[in-house]
């Protein structure tokens, strides 16, 4: 079966010089530097173009290396909110003779119902054409397995001739440069029971005759108890047949060609990048593995594992200019790395180089140094899920290895002491949970990972939040009194200094969630996550009493902008407004909106009583005695999200930005009238795979506009 269905879509690249490219409304669109603080599943250096290279990720998208600007270019701002589960890159290829082409294989499985794409650009991703292959097999560009392969891979004989494999329907084959796909049915294998299904797909260079690669070995993410999971053909793919003897009780990860005659091979006990022990499908613990050298001509293994490692491995690499030359990554390992800036241990993976094809190995990570490149906080952090790394084609001194915090680079991995250096300058992969912009202070983020950042200069990097927690999915700002805020991870933290420091709350219940704060700062709640319980503090968090009434699950409370005793809540699951009058004790369903709308209604700064909730597709509605009754804004049809900046010279009500459709058309807008008249403020090339649920006005600078993406971080647009 092959797919006719194709589109070209056409995607601006963000260069250095047009990153910021204005649109119809006179706005520049540009990502609110905070440094990588993503999972970077694969590094790409091509094999014709010195400095040439790609990467992708698990949920922000691919780029490209700018060798001229010394920074990662984004290639998928302009993905429309319908496809943000585009932006999940399972696996990408680079035509090795050709730079220019490069073919992704896009789609994350709990967005746009699992939608897959093969995405081709001829010309280094500044245009792809679409060909939907959902209808024969779906990816998930987040799931379990996502930094192995490359399942992705063309034929070194000819550009015209790419495998994929896939996680549910097996190994796939294209003839016309990945426009249409046919399933190889030699290869009598599906799925697995961790749903990585084939994962390696490894046409061999040394074997092209006539322009096709006549060898073929392929990897199953499987316990070698559950069947065979390794695979090689001879002809083309016309057969496969099991390969024997690779290690029992293991998965292959990655391969590389050694270019003499053999193959490398690492494995591990799961499909990673993390342990996994669900009683549902195959354990995958992560923690045993090593690295093997199958002879490819005479069908013969030699474990090469480096001396008293029994981890689990993942990233392999020859270097083409000696072939001897072998770098090699645990991953799920957390051994002690470097120090931190406070002086702690900091603990992740290793990577190993061999001078003599396996013989021997050299730790790289033990002896080195670690540089940050001007990113202060990943002092703290370490190389971790280290699922790739590859040498440089033109450089065997230079390598990179991912990160699930971003990209390392060594330009001396063979000295006696290598520096890995922070290589994420115009990668931003940041998931946003929450930002306030704070009168007359700064800029305060809260991201998944990383806790969130403090931004006096947005054009900058900022300061990451401490005490560090990790995952913050809930951040408030006393409206009245912005000196006071909060945040919570796996604990509630207050700030009583505009978010320059932070304590913790000696007591919480529950974790996650969100939090509010009264207009004065003197009343604080705190919503768990998947608790229908809020509590409510009036001494940060020594000791809490249970909200009454309010048995919203996931609550989304919020305090009013001036009275100190109003709190406001709304239950998407039935559309009740729900109001409190005695600072959060008690709540009452005042009034009806319809359901499913966002539970991230707003309050307009500097006034009372005044609500306004976004509603999805029943538009956006407006409070201004306190929830007792709204009226709805008649242009605006769809709303997703909504937020308050500084108010227009001669104005006297904030400016509103909305997320959503006016006029039908859709986009994030800007009004300076009370949403009488709207102003579009983003374009195609801006979107960001975006859903609008958090827009937030800067309160200091009149027009700008921070948006979170899907995973490319925090947007700003500037007029």
């Amino acid at each position: 079966m092959k797919l006719i269905k194709t589109m070209l879509v056409l995607a601006t690249v963000l260069s250095a010089a047009s990153a910021c490219a204005q649109n119809a409304a006179g706005y520049k669109w540009d990502i609110v530097p905070m440094g990588g603080a993503g999972f970077v599943t694969g590094v790409f250096p091509a094999k014709t173009e010195q400095g040439m290279a790609y990467a992708r990720t698990d949920v922000g998208g691919a780029y490209r290396w700018d060798k001229g600007a010394a920074k990662w270019v984004p290639l998928m701002d302009w993905m429309p909110e319908a496809d943000m589960g585009l932006m999940g890159i399972e696996s990408l290829a680079v035509d090795p003779k050709n730079a220019a082409n490069i073919v992704l294989l896009a789609g994350t499985s709990y967005f746009g119902n699992g939608r897959t794409v093969i995405m081709r650009s001829t010309n280094y991703g500044q245009n792809f054409t679409f060909t939907d292959v959902t209808a024969q097999f779906k990816t998930h560009g987040n799931g379990y397995g996502r930094q192995s392969g490359e399942r992705l891979a063309f034929d070194p004989g000819s550009s015209n001739i790419l495998y994929t494999g896939t996680r549910y329907n097996g190994l796939f084959k294209s003839t016309d440069s990945g426009a249409s796909w046919t399933r190889m049915n030699s290869l009598n294998v599906t799925t697995t029971p961790n749903d990585n299904g084939v994962n390696l797909v490894l046409p061999d260079p040394t074997s092209v005759v006539n322009g096709v690669a006549q060898r073929l070995i392929v990897g199953v993410s499987r316990n070698s108890t559950a069947g065979p999971n390794l695979y090689r053909s001879d002809n083309g793919g016309q057969t496969f047949t099991a390969i024997s003897g690779p290690p029992g009780k293991l998965m292959p990860q990655r391969g590389v060609y050694d270019g003499l005659g053999n193959l490398y091979l690492t494995y591990g006990n799961g499909a990673g990048p993390g342990g996994l022990d669900d009683p549902l499908k195959e354990s995958d613990p992560m923690n045993q593995g090593g690295v093997w050298k199958y002879d490819v001509t005479n069908s013969r293994w030699t474990n090469v594992t480096p001396s008293g490692m029994t981890n689990a491995f993942s990233g392999i690499s020859v270097d083409p200019n000696n072939r001897q030359r072998v770098i090699a990554s645990t991953i799920n390992m957390y051994w002690t790395q470097w120090k931190s800036a406070d002086g702690k241990d900091t603990y992740g993976d290793r990577i190993f180089l061999s001078t003599n094809g396996g013989t021997s190995w050299t730790d790289v990570v033990a002896n080195a140094s670690k540089a940050t490149d001007g990113i202060a906080w990943i002092a703290d952090e370490s190389i971790h899920w280290a699922g790739s790394v590859v040498f440089d084609p033109f450089n065997g001194q230079t390598a990179w290895v991912t990160s699930g915090n971003g990209i390392f680079k060594t330009t001396n991995v063979g000295a006696a002491q290598p520096t890995w250096t922070f290589n994420v300058q115009g990668l931003e992969e940041a998931v946003p949970l929450g930002v306030v912009s704070v009168p007359g202070g700064p800029l305060v983020s809260a991201i998944g990972d990383y806790d969130g950042f403090r931004h006096y200069n947005t054009y900058t990097y900022g300061q990451r939040l401490t005490p560090r927690m990790g995952t913050t999915t809930g951040l408030a700002i006393a409206p009245g009194n912005p000196s006071i805020m909060a945040r919570v991870a796996g604990k509630v933290q207050y700030s009583q200094n505009g978010s320059v420091n932070w304590a913790e709350a000696p007591v919480t219940n529950g974790v996650q969630g969100q939090v509010a704060l009264s207009a004065n700062g003197g009343v604080l709640l705190h919503s768990p996550k998947d608790s229908s319980t809020t509590w409510r503090s009036l001494n940060f968090g020594s000791s809490w009493t249970a909200v009454n009434h309010l048995n919203i699950k996931n609550a989304f409370p919020v305090g009013d902008a001036v009275h100190p005793n109003l709190f406001y809540a709304y239950d998407r699951g039935n559309g009740n407004f729900w109001t409190s009058y005695d600072g959060g004790v008690n709540f009452y369903a005042i009034s009806q909106l319809p359901a499913w709308g966002s539970d991230r209604i707003r309050v307009a700064p500097n006034s009372g009583g005044d609500v306004w909730v976004p509603l999805n597709g029943n538009g956006l509605m407006r409070s201004t005695n306190s929830g007792t009754s709204f009226v709805k804004i008649n242009s605006v049809s769809d709303c997703a999200g909504i937020g308050f900046g500084k108010a227009a010279t001669g104005a006297s009500y904030p400016t509103i930005f909305i997320w959503g459709t006016v006029n039908g058309t859709r986009g994030l807008f800007r009004s300076t009238d009370t949403g009488n008249t709207w102003l579009r403020v983003n374009d195609w090339a801006h979107q960001y795979g975006s859903n609008g649920a958090i827009v937030v006005g800067d309160m200091n600078t009149f027009g700008v506009v921070y948006m979170n993406t899907a995973g490319r971080g925090l947007a700003v647009g500037r007029p």
